[in-house]
């Protein structure tokens, strides 16, 4: 468990705790186990008298002992198993979908809204009022708290957006995601000119975070931003086909109308002027101008001189506003300038200095790397012009990230296990053998997920890093009751077995038993780490026939293939 500490993003703020409370629990508990346990033992046992095997311990006992001989008698029959195991795992694995965090009813919802663009503040109020109306009618809603013109995440935020924060009522009969579908669906047929996105708190939380709450993100670069805009709309419209991708958008953001001032050169130089010093007037009368800065604190206030003129925001106004030439007579900017007012003007975005409009949708009912996959594909098979490129972000790229983290946490944990079996044994074919049986147990984690319908997310691959322990620790406990020899016999192996075959039950139903409440999500925050115990279970199941049975006959054919080799590469000895 040392590589989780080692975490950091979203990932390490969930895991790095758990992996050093597992860490400080495992160190404690074997200081129990090597100090206090014996002399609890020696005072508590002192008079007990040893029972005899019970009669069906005797019977697991001798049928273990028939089936264990035969595998290693007959070695074919353990490479059967081994196939199996691993043709199962495999179709385990192309089955299971892939997700980030664990899905998780939070009793509550972030619904962000945005209206129509340059909708004022008093007619988005009247349409939330609209909104709150279908919430209040909504049998599963317990309270809400509405944002106008601001939002939780912090962010800079118009007139005509912002966010409702919805809790729901604890004895309810239906999902979070239930009641999202329902208020979405609600408010599209009630307020058509509002458009909403809805996700529960921790995941808006790291949409904030990582600037894009949306799953599916796709940054669309290069070109001008007509031809920007247009592959947007082709994209958005494409991968609407998509089952389960919904709430899509194109990105392209209306900010409002802008007023284009045309400054005509021949007309300007009339007026002994050039455009540049229009602009420069235009500017100062219009924005004003900073003469000066005025320290406070840490920070400088600038002082702006503006004109106390009239209002010039309104084109009418615009068109009569006086321009001083040089020398010194006055001209209205009609006379030199085409006024006009341009409508529908887009936000524009950059990226690494390069414009971009990002593609944004949400995934319902299907895992995120399912239909990331759908969507890629789809893209792939569009057409654009020479220059235009994309590129995938949102929570898809952090998940991305997190499962590579992951896997090189998941790589480190068997190297430093291999580690470890080379210094207790220093013998490379026991830490095959050992390595080998983690490697199979991996495949009961993805057949657990597959028969739970459990996406692989971050809590899963935690829970497969901790297989890797678990499964090691039982393995050196079967190795440990072997004599220490150049060759160990088979009926060594059995007599090993036959030894281990109670603690290793017991172990691992204890193990089982205490983590199958936390798989079926009793418990308030259970969800959140339903696929680490049902991975951690899985492994376990399939951890009993691979230690006990496929173990041994895997050690017995790599000592017997490694004794024979030894033999014919030993040159004759000479009479």
């Amino acid at each position: 468990f040392t590589p989780l500490a080692f975490l950091s993003g979203v990932t390490g703020g969930f895991f790095k705790a758990l992996a050093l409370t597992i860490a400080a629990c495992l160190i404690i508990s074997f200081f129990v186990a090597y100090l206090a346990v014996p002399l609890l033992a020696d005072v508590w046992l002192r008079n007990v008298r040893e029972r005899p095997e019970s009669h069906w311990m005797i019977w697991l006992q001798s049928g273990y002992e028939h089936l264990l001989g035969v595998l290693l008698r007959r070695s074919q029959y353990a490479v059967y198993s081994i196939v199996l195991v691993l043709a199962i795992g495999g179709i385990a694995y192309t089955q299971v979908g892939s997700g980030f965090l664990p899905r998780m009813d939070e009793g509550g919802f972030v619904l962000d809204y945005k209206a129509a663009p340059s909708t004022s503040l008093a007619e988005t109020d009247r349409l939330l009022t609209q909104v709150e109306h279908i919430l209040a009618k909504t049998p599963d809603v317990d309270t809400w708290s509405r944002r106008t013109g601001l939002q939780l995440g912090g962010g800079i935020t118009g007139d005509n957006t912002g966010d409702f924060f919805v809790r729901l009522k604890t004895d309810r009969h239906r999902s979070v995601w239930q009641i999202m579908a329902r208020v979405r669906r609600e408010i599209a047929e009630q307020v058509p000119g509002l458009q909403i996105d809805t996700d529960q708190l921790m995941e808006d939380l790291i949409g904030d975070l990582t600037a894009v709450p949306q799953p599916i993100e796709i940054k669309i670069f290069g070109g001008k931003e007509q031809t920007l805009e247009s592959v947007a709309k082709t994209i958005a419209t494409t991968i609407r086909e998509v089952p389960g991708v919904v709430e899509v958008r194109d990105g392209i953001t209306i900010a409002g109308d802008a007023v284009e001032v045309r400054i005509n050169p021949v007309k300007t130089a009339l007026e002994g002027m050039s455009p540049g010093q229009v602009i420069a007037q235009l500017k100062t009368l219009m924005d004003g101008d900073i003469v000066s800065r005025i320290p406070r604190g840490e920070e400088t206030l600038a002082l702006r001189v503006t004109s106390r003129g009239r209002n010039w925001s309104q084109i009418g106004r615009l068109r009569h506003l006086f321009i001083q030439a040089p020398d010194g007579h006055w001209f209205p900017l009609q006379r030199i300038a085409l006024i006009r007012i341009v409508k529908g003007q887009p936000q524009l975005r950059e990226e690494n200095l390069k414009p971009m409009i990002a593609v944004t949708a949400r995934i319902e009912g299907r895992s995120m790397g399912g239909a990331v996959q759908a969507v890629q594909e789809r893209v792939a098979g569009l057409h654009f012009q020479k220059g235009v490129y994309i590129a995938y972000g949102g929570l898809y790229r952090e998940q991305q990230q997190a499962m590579r983290d992951l896997s090189l946490v998941l790589g480190a944990a068997v190297l430093l296990v291999a580690a470890l079996l080379l210094f207790l044994y220093e013998r490379f074919l026991i830490v095959i053998t050992i390595l080998t049986t983690v490697a199979l147990a991996t495949c009961g984690v993805f057949v657990g997920l597959w028969v739970t319908s459990t996406e692989l997310n971050i809590s899963a691959m935690i829970g497969m890093t901790m297989i890797i322990g678990i499964v090691t620790e039982t393995a050196i406990f079967y190795f440990a009751e072997l004599r220490c020899a150049d060759h160990i016999g088979t009926d060594d192996l059995v007599k090993a077995g036959r030894n281990r075959l109670r603690p290793i039950l017991m172990t691992a139903t204890i193990a089982i038993m205490a983590l199958f409440p936390l798989a079926l999500g009793l418990g308030a925050g259970a969800q959140m780490q339903a696929p680490l115990a049902i991975a951690i279970i899985s492994g376990l199941t399939l951890e009993i026939p691979l230690v006990l049975l496929i173990m041994p006959a895997i050690y017995a054919a790599l000592q017997t293939l490694f004794f024979r080799t030894a033999i014919r590469s030993e040159p004759p000895r000479k009479s």
